[in-house]
């Protein structure tokens, strides 16, 4: 028989106290919308009274309406030397006013005589007190045992007898915590099938990644009988994290038998709710994690590429598009053929018509990357490169030269000045009804760079307003060979964005101007050529 499995997400909390992660308010509730809409559980919101931001949250909250999701506030055992009736902490988790309330309690006995430096027998009494006197005024408990591992590996009849207290006291979930994320599935599995049925209460598993176990520690609570899972989206929390859910829900629903979860949870959103909680967190998903990654699904290696289009069971473990996710085909030295089959098919391009230049288009780039190009991280630089090989790119403008020449005068900082000189294509002279082709700019900047980026768009933003949108978002310069010293090969990777899209273009050189030249020339080309260019020839997309 099946066995269900709740999943209890707490990004809001426990994400937060990872190092870079920020929620605002209105980052809060609307993770909690999105996490609610794909069909979690529980989700844990923050700890009221903490600061004024989670105050304000759980006020918020309790005028929402949520699908199915049950809200929790986060909390600890009352303080010594109060009763829980005048604990404050035990008072605003009530005020929350939320259909559940987590809270935690000490269960190693030796981190309690150290940390706490309270006798052990006390924290038993602080737990008794606390689940007793929330358990009578909340809808549903639940006690996060923490140290919960460790402490059993010390003295397993105290960490055992942390959990009894709490169940008797009016628990409804017993959550073990592995909160060093120092320990393996060969100790988590035994100990949870140990303690299986011992309390009348279910237990979950919380687990933190700092052996790169988290994952596969929940996974291993489950199989012995933990219904219960908390993790964080994209593996967020404290130190090295928390379990990653991303990996956790697709684990369950897809690679283990004899689990089902929340019916209303849509693997397809997956990748993009990912995305969502990473935005809210001012965060980004590690390229190359399990699933959501944008790696996940990535083919760099000709052979394998070759195979994917053919079977993509031979490379892929499951569909991307199951957790809506999609396959990506990496365009380098190591490329063969089928690479640029794959690529140009994204542009538009048919097999028929690309096939004649496929060949000659991988010796161009084997030999662009044995100079320092690397086209992983430029799409945009890639896709004009297969435009001009097709001979579909448009031709707006031409660069006769420029010019940059920095100065400083007494203690002021040094700037920067750069002269361009463009004349516009004849073909867009008429159609754009100008006069003259020629526009001679100069601009300034903070640096080099920005003052070539800033003449190049004001000499052609004449003729293309709308390049007014674009900007500069990223810059990034790499020395590829530092034996050279100062005459050493650079390569420039920009970023540009328009408030709507986003793209990367790389330069190299010897010279790090030019090589920012070239990236921007790029990026400049890139975007006038998805505003302005007309599609694929049509007549380009097939061979006669």
């Amino acid at each position: 028989m099946n066995k269900r499995v709740f999943l209890y997400d707490t990004s809001l909390r426990d994400g937060s106290q990872s190092v870079g992660v920020t929620f605002s308010l209105a980052d809060k509730i609307l993770v909690t919308q999105c996490l609610d809409e794909f069909g979690l559980d529980y989700i844990e919101g923050g700890w009221p009274g903490a600061n004024p931001k989670d105050t304000e949250y759980f006020k918020r909250v309790s005028s929402l309406h949520f699908k199915q999701a049950r809200i929790a506030a986060f909390g600890s055992t009352h303080r010594l030397g109060l009763k829980a009736n005048d604990d404050p902490n035990l008072n605003a988790l009530v005020k929350a006013d939320t259909p559940v309330v987590t809270i935690f309690g000490k269960c190693w006995a030796e981190h309690i005589r150290l940390a706490l430096q309270i006798d052990p027998k006390r924290n038993l009494e602080l737990i008794d007190e606390s689940v007793r006197w929330l358990s009578h005024r909340v809808d549903e408990l639940i006690f996060d045992a923490e140290h919960f591992f460790d402490g059993y590996a010390e003295d397993q009849s105290y960490a055992e007898l942390c959990l009894k207290t709490a169940a008797e006291a009016g628990a409804k979930y017993l959550v073990l915590c592995d909160t060093n994320g120092g320990r393996t599935p060969e100790f988590i599995a035994p100990c949870v099938s140990q303690l299986q049925g011992q309390y009348q209460v279910p237990l979950g598993i919380h687990a933190h990644n700092d052996s790169e176990l988290a994952v596969a520690n929940s996974l291993a609570a489950a199989k012995q009988g933990a219904t219960m899972i908390q993790g964080t989206f994209n593996g967020i929390g404290e130190r090295c994290g928390n379990a990653n859910l991303c990996s956790i829900i697709p684990a369950l629903s897809l690679k283990m038998d004899g689990f089902f979860l929340n019916p209303l949870i849509s693997l397809t959103k997956l990748f993009t709710v990912s995305r969502v909680v990473a935005e809210a967190a001012n965060s980004k998903v590690a390229a190359c994690q399990p699933y959501v990654g944008e790696f996940a699904f990535a083919h760099k290696g000709g052979i394998h590429v070759s195979a994917v289009n053919r079977h993509p069971e031979t490379y892929e473990h499951i569909n991307p598009q199951v957790v809506g996710n999609h396959r990506r085909v990496s365009v380098s030295e190591l490329s063969g053929q089928s690479n640029i089959l794959a690529q140009a098919r994204e542009l538009g391009y048919a097999d028929d018509a690309i096939k004649p230049h496929a060949g000659k288009l991988v010796e161009r780039i084997k030999s662009l990357e044995a100079k320092g190009y690397h086209y992983e991280g430029a799409d945009a630089s890639l896709e004009l490169l297969i435009h001009r090989e097709m001979g579909n790119l448009s031709e707006f403008f031409q660069i006769h030269g420029y010019r940059v020449w920095i100065w400083k005068e007494g203690n002021n900082r040094a700037r920067a000045e750069a002269t361009i000189k463009a004349e516009l294509a004849r073909e867009y002279l008429y159609r754009l009804n100008e006069d003259s082709p020629i526009a001679h700019i100069s601009a300034d900047g903070d640096g080099p760079v920005e003052a070539l980026d800033r003449a190049l768009r004001m000499a052609l933003e004449r003729f293309f307003p709308s390049l007014k949108k674009v900007r500069l978002l990223d810059y990034k310069v790499r020395i590829l060979d530092e034996s050279a010293a100062t005459h050493a090969v650079t390569r420039v990777l920009i970023q540009s964005g328009d408030g709507h899209n986003v793209w990367s273009t790389v330069g190299v050189s010897d010279n790090i101007i030019e090589a920012s030249w070239i990236a921007l020339l790029d990026a400049t080309q890139y975007y006038l050529e998805k505003e302005n260019g007309s599609e694929v020839n049509n007549d380009n997309r097939h061979c006669c």
